[in-house]
């Protein structure tokens, strides 16, 4: 049974009050033990899509080896940092809890580069977007429940699902695209996609940068893509390798590089509090609505650290993603999602018997749409054994 949660006199006066929820769009009895967002977490928990993330990779494939990240491990580290900074600031944690915890399920397998190959090979019929494939996964491909299909989740998670990154729609949104399927579910059910997420969303995203980057530090150094001493003169790194050498003195890697990347988490952690709080008192919002309603994101870093962060996201983008080794690794990728897209488009009868009941005509929209959905749902192991099941002549189907 979860712990009971915080009773709305124990939050801050805006967060998001579980028992002022907008509630869910297919209306079912509420649970006597958990508040509605608990309830909310639970089931993204005991999804499929949740699952699958135990083999699905951030950089390396799963048989690169076990110690590395996957988007589970990640997810609960993210989760992780997400309540602590929410109960920091009075916010709903179990929300910021259920927002952590969905953000990815929508990734493909392989990573960016799994994205990047089926978002290409979508093209002519809309692009592929992973934010969008997990509100798809929550409101329309689980498929568990008899009244619905999806999770039918609170609105407030969905809503800070689509837009924890910021407005989809109007002025504050930008050149971003707004996707099909989140326009039309948001017409039936306004998701207010024009204004900014509430608190905990907006803290869900910032967690996930935090631990994105202090993840792939980890990660970089254990596989060798760069050393301690490549990171002297990184920004936010560079500092904490030389205060944990200062007072700790020589240190085994492992232990070093622990010790360095709890400092940085620390510090980015600390930074988003002190600037977070400095916004809440200029901003004097009562309400979670009145956050929505602002022209900017209350929950932020400041500029100081928003530099720093960019440095330290540089270092990676040209030591750890363009590394040879990784390189090798996303061409394979790409082209095993794009060779299975193509195959599945133009040979529907391919796909298993519950998926193939649902294709349309060979080369189709509606076909793509459903290869599309049943790619991005692959783990790595799977996508590969797969790819290998349809193009090695020798291999068992």
């Amino acid at each position: 049974m979860s712990a009971p949660a915080k009773p709305a006199s124990a939050l801050a006066p805006y967060a998001s009050d579980p028992a002022a929820s907008r509630g869910r769009r297919h209306a079912e009895p509420e649970s006597p033990t958990r508040s509605i967002h608990q309830r909310d977490r639970d089931r993204i928990i005991h999804s499929a899509a949740f699952r699958r993330l135990q083999y699905k990779t951030q950089v390396f494939i799963f048989h690169e080896g076990d110690y590395y990240r996957t988007r589970l491990t990640h997810s609960l580290e993210v989760a992780q940092i997400a309540r602590s900074i929410s109960r920091s600031l009075g916010l709903n944690e179990d929300l910021a809890e259920a927002l952590a915890l969905a953000h990815d399920l929508g990734h493909t397998p392989f990573g960016h580069a799994g994205e990047d190959a089926l978002h290409e090979a979508m093209a002519p019929f809309g692009g592929f977007d992973h934010n969008e494939q997990t509100f798809r996964i929550l409101t329309k491909l689980e498929q568990r429940y008899a009244a619905f299909d999806g999770l039918n989740l609170t609105w407030e998670t969905l809503e800070g699902t689509v837009k924890h990154n910021g407005p989809l729609a109007g002025a504050l949104a930008g050149a971003r695209a707004l996707p099909e399927s989140i326009r039309a579910f948001s017409r039936d059910w306004d998701l207010e996609l024009a204004s900014f997420a509430g608190p905990e969303a907006q803290v869900a995203a910032l967690a996930d940068d935090i631990a994105y980057n202090n993840h792939d530090i980890d990660d970089g150094l254990r596989a060798g893509l760069f050393t301690p001493e490549d990171l002297a003169e990184v920004p936010l790194v560079g500092p904490s390798l030389r205060s944990v050498r200062d007072e700790l003195g020589p240190l085994e890697p492992g232990r070093l590089t622990h010790e360095c990347v709890r400092r940085v988490i620390n510090a980015m952690v600390n930074d988003l509090l002190t600037e977070t709080r400095r916004r809440l008192a200029a901003a004097a919002p009562r309400s979670a609505g009145e956050i929505r309603a602002l022209e900017h994101p209350v929950v932020a870093f400041s500029e100081a650290m928003r530099e720093k962060n960019r440095g330290l996201k540089a270092f990676l983008f040209e030591r750890m993603y363009r590394h040879y080794r990784v390189n090798r690794m996303i061409t394979k990728a790409r082209r095993v999602v794009s060779e299975l897209f193509g195959l599945y488009l133009s040979e529907p009868r391919c796909l298993p018997n519950e998926w193939r009941a649902g294709a349309g005509t060979p080369g189709s929209a509606e076909t793509a749409r459903l290869v599309a959905d049943y790619i991005a749902g692959m783990t790595d192991r799977y996508a590969l054994d797969e790819h290998r099941r349809l193009f090695d002549a020798y291999a068992r189907s």
